[in-house]
């Protein structure tokens, strides 16, 4: 199959990177102007409290840059779908402003895409993470590819390469707390990807914490699958069931052998793992209702606070100009 001439829209989430991205938005301007790759780029600040709205404002008349200015932090995923949104490119990349996504990566999975595959996740190595971290990443995958009728690419992160018609159905997914991850998976198309050696940020400190990352696994596990109330209804019929045996059993000693003072003891440490389990199930059910709540409530994902832009109509006209040309026989397949 043949594809058109890609105008590629590059997606940069940024929250406080105003150290990396001095150098990151040249960087990434040169390595795609030495492939002859038609670009822009779209960065999403994402309520940083450094100067990363000055330093992208001094660089829109430099290349071609959009910049979208969240009115407070709303979390990496609101940030990848507002970029999505206001992309204008046929092609869309994703890459993160730290440099621990590579940029010799971009061309070949350029080329992935012009073969025919619509998208192109990287998959990493991780070996710059604790072992523990990586050993609990593994094991969060393995439960929620079991527990799940799709199938998430484990170490596949957001650093992909997706075709305008995959971009298309993200957009059009009206869910607003959002698993970008099981999103990429759940649209489906033809993808494939490519492994990636992670390395350390160039400047500052990644927020994404521990706690982050719990809630994150939480949204993982809540938006894509059903097995924490499956377990609770099954841990709860089992639970019934021994109740109901233990009761009969202290009915039928009750009604042979008489009242026995002792067992109190007993008795308070079954009620009071009874009513911790039930505590638990509690919790469960209340992460579930929390989503649907958040969807009811029907806010936006995000606010745009401002946008910076030199030049918003160069992709739509490129793209116009590439179709209205006429398409040469040895282009055909």
């Amino acid at each position: 199959m043949s594809r058109p001439i890609p105008f590629l829209s590059c997606v940069v989430p940024a929250y406080n990177e105003a150290e990396n991205l001095k150098s990151f938005i040249p960087a990434l301007a040169q390595e795609l102007s030495s492939h002859h790759i038609a670009f822009e780029i779209v960065v999403v600040d994402d309520g940083s409290k450094d100067d990363s709205i000055a330093v992208l404002r001094s660089m829109v008349g430099q290349y071609n840059l959009k910049v979208l200015e969240f009115s407070r932090n709303f979390g990496k995923e609101s940030a990848l779908s507002a970029g999505l949104e206001h992309s204008t490119g046929n092609v869309v990349l994703l890459i993160d402003a730290d440099f621990q996504h590579p940029l010799d990566r971009i061309a070949p999975m350029l080329d992935l895409w012009k073969s025919g595959y619509d998208m192109v996740y990287g998959i990493r190595d991780r070996q710059t993470e604790s072992p523990l971290k990586r050993q609990l990443t593994h094991w969060f995958y393995w439960m929620l590819n079991k527990s799940s009728s799709i199938d998430i690419p484990m170490h596949a992160g957001d650093f992909r390469l997706m075709d305008g018609k995959v971009v298309k159905a993200l957009c059009d997914l009206p869910e607003r707390t959002r698993y970008m991850k099981g999103l990429y998976a759940w649209v489906g198309f033809r993808s494939i990807g490519v492994h990636f050696a992670e390395t350390q940020r160039q400047h500052g400190k990644s927020s994404f914490n521990w706690k982050a990352l719990m809630s994150l696994a939480i949204s993982g596990f809540t938006a894509f699958s059903d097995l924490p109330l499956r377990l609770c209804a099954f841990v709860g019929a089992v639970l019934s069931m021994l109740a109901m045996g233990y009761g009969g059993w202290i009915v039928l000693e009750t009604l042979i052998e008489g009242v026995h003072v002792p067992g109190w003891a007993t008795l308070a440490a079954g009620m009071a793992f009874l009513g911790g389990i039930q505590l638990l199930f509690i919790g469960v059910l209340g992460e579930y209702v929390s989503r649907i709540y958040h969807e009811v409530k029907a806010r936006p994902k995000y606010i745009v606070a401002n946008q910076y832009s030199q030049a918003e109509s160069i992709a739509a006209r490129y793209i116009q100009e590439q179709a209205e040309q006429p398409v040469h026989s040895a282009d055909k397949s």
